[in-house]
C-alpha cells in the first residue's frame, strides 16, 4: 500500500460497559454520562473521525447519548442505529434528519437488523432471518427516500405508508452515510441495493478479502458501488511483548464457566457474522492468535466484535495497511478502557497512518502547549514526545 492511501479511524462510545479486564467487575468503572462526555470529547480532540453507540438492550440508547454528548464536541462524527422492525420508517427518518440539523450534520446511520432470537422477541420481533433483512430493505426503501426529500406512498409485503414525508431535511444530502453489516447472503443482497459502507467484524485479512470480493461482484452486476469498513479492537504498547502482556491481563479474570455462559448465548443467535466470529476461537484460549497479530481473545466473553490487533506501534500500523490493502477504508477501533486506549492509539498509531481527516488530528508542539508537565518548575521539555 502506498502512504498516500488515506482512511478514516473511528473510535467507540462504550454505552454497554467499560473497564480494565474482561468478564468480571473487578477494575469496572461507571459509565454514566460524564463518563461517556469525556470519551466523545477526547476523540474529537484526537482527531478521530467519530464514534460507534452500540445498539440493543446491553447499551443505553444511542440516540439520546449521541444527542446528550454532541454538544460538547465540535467535529466528531455519530454512527447511530436505525433499527427496521423495530422502528416506524417515517419517525426513523424524522429522527436522522432531526440529530443531522442539531449536530450540523455530523451524524452516520448504523443499519442494524438484529441477530439474537431471543432479544428480537423481548422487543416483539418475531420473524426469520430471511424476513428480517425483507423488512429492512422495505424500511431502507421508504427511509431513503423521505430523507431525500420525497413524498412516499407504499404497500410492501411488511411496510404500508400514505403520504409518508419530511417537513424538517437533513444537513447531508440526499441524506446521512448508511452504514451496514450482514455477512449472510440475505444481509448482502439488502447491502448492495441500499447502503453506502459495508462493514465487517476484524475476521482475518483473507476472510476480509472474501468478502469484500463477494460484495463487490453482487454490487457490480447491480451497476452499485460501495466502500469498505472494519470493526477492531486494539491493544498497542510501545513494544510488542508489552503489547501480547496487555492482551493477557485483559482476559485474566476470565474463566472458564464465563467463556461457557458467553458461547451459550453466542449460539442461539442466527447472525452469520456472530457464527463466523466464534469459529475463530471456538471457545478455546489455547489458541487465540487467529492470524499474525490478530487476538480473538475478545470473542471469549464479548457478542459482536471479538478481535483486536495487538502489537508495536509499527506493527498494528502494518495488519491496518493489510486491510487496506483489501479495500477497507474505514477503521471502527476501540480498547479497554475505552478513555485511556483512545489517547494511545492516537498518540502512537495516527503518526504511521495516512488519514482522510488528517486536519482533524490536534499537532502537538512544545512551543505552542502546555503540552507536558514542567520540568522542576522550571523549564518545559524539548522533545516532542507525541504527533498525535
Amino acid at each position: 500500500m502506498s502512504q498516500s492511501q488515506k482512511s478514516n479511524i473511528l473510535w467507540f462510545l462504550p454505552t454497554h460497559g467499560d473497564g480494565r479486564y474482561l468478564g468480571t467487575s473487578q477494575g469496572g468503572r461507571e459509565v454514566n454520562f460524564n463518563y461517556l462526555r469525556q470519551v466523545a470529547q477526547a476523540a474529537d480532540q484526537l482527531g478521530y473521525y467519530g464514534v460507534l453507540l452500540p445498539t440493543g438492550r446491553s447499551c443505553e440508547d444511542s440516540w439520546i447519548v449521541a444527542s446528550s454528548v454532541a454538544p460538547f464536541t465540535e467535529r466528531l462524527r455519530y454512527l447511530v442505529a436505525v433499527r427496521p422492525g423495530l422502528q416506524s420508517p417515517s419517525v426513523a427518518a424524522r429522527m436522522t434528519a432531526t440529530l443531522d440539523r442539531v449536530t450540523n450534520g455530523r451524524l452516520l446511520i448504523n443499519v442494524v437488523t438484529g441477530g439474537d432470537p431471543v432479544e428480537n422477541k423481548g422487543d416483539g420481533i418475531f420473524l426469520a432471518h430471511d424476513e428480517r433483512y425483507e423488512v429492512t430493505r422495505e424500511f431502507l426503501n421508504v427511509y431513503s427516500n423521505l430523507l431525500a426529500g420525497k413524498t412516499v406512498n407504499v404497500e410492501g409485503k411488511h411496510i404500508r405508508v400514505e403520504d409518508g414525508r419530511l417537513l424538517f431535511h437533513p444537513v447531508q444530502s440526499p441524506r446521512p452515510p448508511l452504514y451496514f453489516g450482514g455477512s449472510s447472503d440475505a444481509g448482502i443482497d439488502v447491502a448492495v441495493d441500499a447502503v453506502d459502507k459495508y462493514l465487517t467484524w476484524g475476521e482475518p485479512p483473507a476472510q476480509v478479502g472474501e468478502k469484500i470480493a463477494k460484495v463487490r461482484d453482487v454490487a457490480e452486476r447491480r451497476g452499485r458501488k460501495l466502500s469498505f469498513g472494519i470493526r477492531l479492537h486494539v491493544i498497542v504498547r510501545e513494544t510488542n511483548q508489552e503489547a501480547w502482556k496487555a492482551a493477557d491481563e485483559l482476559i485474566k479474570h476470565v474463566n472458564d464457566e464465563t467463556i461457557a455462559l458467553a458461547q451459550k448465548n453466542f449460539a442461539r443467535m442466527d447472525s452469520v457474522g456472530q457464527q463466523r466470529m466464534a469459529q475463530l476461537h471456538g471457545g478455546r484460549r489455547d489458541k487465540l492468535e487467529i492470524s499474525p497479530n490478530l487476538w480473538a481473545g475478545v470473542g471469549l466473553v464479548r457478542g459482536g466484535a471479538g478481535t483486536a490487533l495487538v502489537g508495536d506501534p509499527p506493527t498494528v500500523a502494518a495488519r491496518i495497511r493489510e486491510y487496506q490493502d483489501l479495500g477497507i477504508d474505514t477503521f471502527i477501533l476501540s480498547g479497554y478502557p475505552h478513555l485511556e486506549e483512545a489517547y494511545r492509539f492516537a498518540e502512537l498509531v495516527f503518526p504511521l497512518l495516512s488519514l482522510e481527516h488528517g486536519s482533524n488530528v490536534m499537532r502537538l508542539h512544545p512551543n505552542n502547549g502546555p503540552f507536558g508537565e514542567t520540568v522542576g518548575n522550571d523549564y518545559r521539555p524539548s522533545r516532542q514526545a507525541s504527533q498525535s
